[in-house]
């Protein structure tokens, strides 16, 4: 196990704060069990703190010359990515071990626990760092690609628009390019107006300095299976000349989620060398207002032919993943998948936890299912019901970009993008929140990787 992550380190042997993981249960590892191998004092101390064992319950009870840590989970036999997150926030700084075992998918929480934003802080929150020793081995490198990849999606959504456009979401992908040796191109400016007119449509109003952009990223062996990974990139969201209430403009920094996710994605299959031909696509725009906006009524065309009545210019996400589904399908890939913070409906129906997840296959549905439950980033699916497709229906062009109902917004946006894969072609769409309005033990409040976790291992499973 490497030292790559000063938070969970190798066990050596070195000094460290005993923590004991226990629960109610009448097991080896039951409270009851537990307290008959304690010391009177400490046997005091969880009376002292009304330890009864419950999950995210501790007590800090004496240790001979110091002190150790009793913590409640709900099974200590097998423990989840949240077990030991909680300790990871509230526990003193210094350097621990789990007593009598290790700490397996617990070790992503004790991670994730300590995230903290503090770009823009000048004194930070934080008392120093929560160590964690393990004799793991190699499971533990993938909790830690796995606990940076979900940090990276947060800093980037966390990250104010100002700091975080189009041009910074190009630089994030230049530096993958440049750690894996991928391949990179950057279509802006007249050449976008002319290859993928949905995307310069929605970005044209932005300006010079925010200008619109499509970025692709090619890595691994071309013999090996094909897989595009696509990512919403609009890096704020006015709603266009549909302008947003100002309420609903000051989340819109997370607009760009879908981006992140895919970035994040993209480097942990890389990283992982895993045997596929990736294709990262990042449609990278700011829906601003000018007097050169897109206007409600306008038809744009798209990179597919497909004429697009807009019928409002607040459903612009599926406008720029049009033209950026259609380059994927371009090159035939066996799968695509993608990510987008893009429709309220999608929360009304699922909540702020759980990525809305459409497929056109079952299998690929179950897998992704069964990969989020398993690692615990679970997703719920949507349907692609064709029986909505006519509230798509346009009088003078070939689809309208938003729903003629107000029902099933999310399934209607998601039938919007199946227009531009191509037939045949197993295709994902996350229809993801990207952002946690309350915190959980291990998910601080702010920018969130929903999805990502249950993407990849299913990724890994189909081709690892």
């Amino acid at each position: 196990m490497s030292d790559k992550n000063a938070l969970i380190q190798p066990d050596r042997g070195q000094k460290a704060i005993a923590i004991h993981l226990v629960d109610k249960s009448d097991t080896a590892q039951g409270l009851q069990k537990f307290r008959t191998t304690l010391s009177a004092p400490q046997r005091a101390a969880l009376d002292a703190n009304r330890f009864t064992g419950a999950a995210g319950e501790y007590a800090i009870v004496p240790d001979g010359d110091g002190w150790a840590v009793v913590a409640g989970v709900a099974d200590a036999a097998s423990l989840g990515a949240w077990c030991m997150a909680k300790l990871a926030e509230k526990l003193p700084a210094g350097t621990y071990r789990r007593a009598g075992g290790v700490p397996g998918a617990a070790a992503f929480g004790w991670i994730t626990g300590q995230y903290a934003f503090e770009r823009y802080k000048t004194e930070s929150d934080e008392d120093g760092p929560r160590v964690l020793l393990t004799g793991e081995p190699a499971q533990i490198d993938a909790l830690i690609a796995e606990a940076e990849a979900v940090m990276l999606v947060r800093d980037l959504v966390n990250t104010p628009a100002e700091d975080m456009g189009p041009a910074q979401l190009e630089a994030e992908a230049e530096a993958l390019h440049k750690a894996f040796r991928a391949e990179i191109r950057v279509t802006r400016g007249d050449m976008l107006e002319r290859e993928f007119p949905m995307i310069h449509a929605v970005g044209r109003a932005a300006g010079r300095a925010h200008a619109p952009r499509l970025i692709e990223l090619e890595w691994g062996n071309p013999a090996h299976p094909r897989i595009a990974v696509v990512g919403k990139g609009v890096c704020f969201d006015s709603g266009g000349l549909d302008i947003k209430p100002g309420a609903g403009m000051l989340l819109m920094k997370k607009d760009m989620g879908g981006a992140a996710h895919a970035l994040a994605l993209a480097r942990l299959i890389m990283a992982a060398n895993l045997p596929v031909r990736l294709h990262l696509l990042i449609p990278a725009v700011e829906n601003a207002i000018s007097g050169n906006a897109f206007r409600p009524g306008d038809v744009l065309h798209s990179r597919a032919g497909i004429s697009v009545e807009i019928g409002n210019t607040d459903a612009e996400g599926r406008l720029i993943l049009g033209d950026a589904l259609t380059r994927a399908g371009e090159d035939k890939p066996e799968f695509i998948l993608d990510f987008a913070t893009l429709t309220g409906a999608a929360r009304v129906a699922v909540g702020p936890d759980l990525p809305a997840l459409f497929t056109r296959e079952d299998a690929t549905a179950q897998a992704l299912i069964a990969a989020g439950q398993a690692h615990d980033d679970p997703c719920w699916r949507l349907p692609l019901f064709e029986g909505y497709r006519e509230y798509l229906k346009s009088d003078i062009a070939d689809i309208n970009n938003a729903g003629s109902s107000g029902f099933a917004g999310a399934s209607t946006a998601a039938l919007f993008l199946d227009r531009f894969v191509p037939k045949n072609v197993d295709w994902a769409h996350f229809d993801t929140f990207a952002w946690r309005p309350v915190a959980k033990s291990g998910r601080p409040k702010g920018g969130e990787a929903l999805g990502l976790r249950a993407a990849w291992h299913m990724l890994q499973a189909r081709y690892g």
